[in-house]
């Protein structure tokens, strides 16, 4: 694979910049969309509603998607970090919402915390972009 194959979209989260990362990388024949919130600029959508945020980072993380010609359907793994184990319904049927047609292999952990007391969902996408 050569470097032509990677290509990045930046989101214009503001850790982005500071931390040099990209909302999405893709590489061959996958795409990775990183650690979502429903932050959106410097603005947190949702706040103490984990159904909320995650409907919202689900969004932003199908969007970067789509700067690479994809949806949900390219989707074959899901993420989810929380930060309470109550909020696994509530996470879940957002999850479900967006992912329940296509079925992607997933992985759900309760984590300490995030860099924003106020987030309560992170989201990781992978997709496929194969024939």
């Amino acid at each position: 694979m050569t470097s032509d194959a990677v290509r990045r979209v930046q989101s214009g989260s503001p850790w982005e910049e500071s931390f040099g990362f990209a909302r999405a990388v893709a590489a061959g024949d996958r795409v990775l969309v990183g650690g979502t919130t429903s932050f959106k600029g410097d603005v947190l959508y949702g706040e103490g509603d984990p159904y909320e945020q995650a409907k919202v980072a689900f969004t932003s993380a199908v969007e970067a998607l789509g700067e690479f010609g994809l949806g949900v359907e390219s989707v074959i793994r899901t993420r989810l970090y929380l930060t309470h184990a109550r909020d696994v319904d509530a996470v879940g049927r957002a999850h479900k919402e967006f992912f329940d047609t296509v079925r992607p292999v997933t992985t759900l952990l309760v984590v300490e915390g995030f860099v924003d007391s106020r987030i309560l969902v992170e989201v990781e996408i992978e997709a496929f972009r194969g024939r």
